[in-house]
């Protein structure tokens, strides 16, 4: 118990140190900025002047303040982002098993798994546009694909993980396919099912920002843009930049809680 309590406590002052070195260098980077001719806002502002952005109370568009703005398309993107983020998970873990099922299956899919995740996303939002002719559509495809591929080849070496004596072990206990795959397989894939998971979170998220830049129709990336192009507010571009980044953390954190939860090694191994 207490070489746990020691390890959490190591852990935490090292993200602390990190994240008060990255604070003090942005401010000396602001400072040097603020020197220059340059509008420091359109450069790099300071940190309180990012945080006293979201409490500021006029009207931009005459209805919405900086933040309600942002918090508005906030919702729209990462409801895109969710739904995909579904769909491509569950797709993933479909497919592990079946290619788990059928090694020829294996064989004739997955090198295209890793042609398909060698795409940029820039390079496939327009070609999905182009088949779905549907921008809401086109953002929730791209958010599942780049979610698909972390989790169907975590998952697949999860269940490729477990050593054929064990396996070996159930046949001989008269274990069926089905009891061998929910006794045993799938319990000890876990893991890796949630390291494809946690890995793809914030990539669907980001992956659902980009495609907003190119495409428009709402959300954080269209926002972002015409912040930019100082269509808008300097400061709505810093709001995303700083909740994007929260939101990416928080979503890795979630899954890891979600892991404890359900998996029972993950909660066992937590209370040791």
């Amino acid at each position: 118990m207490k070489k746990k309590i020691s390890a959490l406590k190591n852990k935490y002052e090292s993200t602390i140190v990190w994240l008060i070195g990255f604070l003090v260098i942005w401010e000396i980077g602001a400072y040097i900025v603020e020197g220059t001719k340059r509008s420091p806002e359109n450069v790099l502002p300071h940190i309180y002047q990012i945080v006293g952005s979201v409490f500021r109370t006029e009207l931009v568009n005459g209805s919405q303040t900086l933040f309600q703005i942002v918090l508005s398309n906030m919702g729209i993107t990462l409801f895109r982002a969710l739904i995909g983020y579904l769909i491509g998970a569950a797709a993933g873990y479909l497919l592990a098993m079946l290619m788990n099922l059928f090694r020829p299956l294996e064989k004739m899919i997955f090198p295209y798994l890793m042609l398909i995740q060698m795409i940029p996303i820039l390079g496939m939002a327009p070609i999905v546009l182009a088949v779905t002719k549907d921008i809401d559509k086109s953002r929730i495809i791209i958010a599942a694909i780049l979610t698909f591929y972390p989790v169907a080849t975590n998952t697949l070496a999860g269940l490729k993980a477990v050593g054929p004596q064990r396996v070996e072990l159930m046949h001989s206990l008269a274990a069926g396919q089905i009891e061998i795959y929910k006794k045993l397989l799938i319990p000890s894939s876990l893991p890796y099912v949630f390291t494809g998971l946690k890995i793809s979170a914030p990539m669907a998220i980001t992956a659902s920002i980009l495609v907003d830049t190119l495409q428009g129709g709402g959300g954080l990336g269209c926002i972002l843009s015409q912040s930019l192009k100082h269509a808008t507010s300097i400061y709505i571009f810093w709001q995303i930049v700083l909740f994007s980044a929260v939101i990416g953390i928080a979503s890795y954190y979630g899954i890891s809680l979600i892991e404890r939860i359900v998996n029972p090694a993950m909660k066992k191994r937590g209370s040791v």
